[in-house]
């Protein structure tokens, strides 16, 4: 198939691009210098002159805290770049996958959220991408949502990263313990996404690696398998204050997964020691 890849350079647009070359996909990437998706005549342009089979939209306005002094900004990007690609796609009948977040939902739960259940995000960065899955839902009638959360790769900054660097500077640091999720690696993402763009099983999905933990627990399981002898105090989110209020309970059930005869993803611990395999390899 011919795929466009928007945010192509980003830390699972790497990974999606390697896995579409891997299956023998034809792969078109864009980031923002090829392709600016907030301006709606260069996407409709771009695409019917492109004419992919499918678009596989990784681009993303992703920075949390700086979405409640940018929401217009962060809307343009998540909602209105989400939709201008829709209109586009509907256009010339191309496929569409839109990876959104676990940002929709308040994390007030204490079951795992189902895809149908009522969506309450809490900030700014929610907002904007349940408004890119409404306004993709508005223009096609066929589409895939793919809602993932605490994502985590080779190629960008993220939290496994983060600590490592912490840890073998300080061998100590100070991790929030009262929220709970799924962390998730790119590769595995990046294979299942392109797994579900190879379907017609359409509809909203929710892909994290499995099991559960905190994002102490993840810190504390970081340094295990890193080898690392690091100090981890657990933190209330009162005692960490971030400009973005962030969901308690973050966990996503991957139940339709495997409803659909799809390849769940693995444990999340299984998922960080290839992830740091990978990383010793590429250093």
């Amino acid at each position: 198939m011919r795929v466009v890849v928007t945010g192509a350079a980003g830390q699972l647009g790497q990974d999606v691009v390697l896995e579409l070359v891997r299956k023998n996909h034809e792969v078109i990437g864009t980031d923002r210098t090829k392709l600016d998706i907030t301006n709606e005549l260069n996407v409709l342009a771009f695409i019917s002159e492109v004419k992919p089979d499918v678009i596989l939209h990784c681009a993303a306005y992703t920075n949390v805290d700086a979405a409640e002094e940018n929401e217009k900004l962060a809307y343009q990007i998540n909602a209105s770049g989400t939709e201008y690609l829709a209109k586009a796609a509907a256009q010339i009948g191309a496929k569409m996958l839109y990876v959104s977040t676990d940002y929709v939902f308040d994390g007030s739960a204490s079951e795992p959220y189902e895809v149908e259940q009522q969506t309450k995000p809490i900030g700014a960065y929610g907002r904007t991408k349940l408004a890119g899955e409404e306004l993709l839902q508005r223009n096609l009638k066929e589409f895939f949502i793919v809602r993932t959360a605490w994502v985590f790769g080779i190629h960008g900054n993220n939290f496994v990263k983060t600590m490592i660097r912490l840890g073998a500077e300080r061998g100590e640091v100070g991790v929030v313990h009262d929220q709970v999720g799924s962390p998730t690696y790119t590769v595995d993402l990046a294979t299942f996404m392109v797994e579900l763009m190879e379907t017609d099983k359409y509809g909203i999905y929710h892909a994290t690696n499995s099991g559960v933990c905190s994002w102490y627990e993840f810190a504390v399981e970081i340094f295990k398998q890193a080898s690392l002898k690091v100090i981890v105090n657990p933190l209330t989110s009162d005692q960490f204050p971030r400009p973005a209020a962030r969901p308690n309970y973050s966990v996503l059930s991957k139940k339709k997964i495997t409803e659909q005869g799809l390849t769940p993803l693995r444990d999340w611990k299984e998922a960080l020691a290839a992830y740091l395999e990978e990383a010793t390899d590429k250093n």
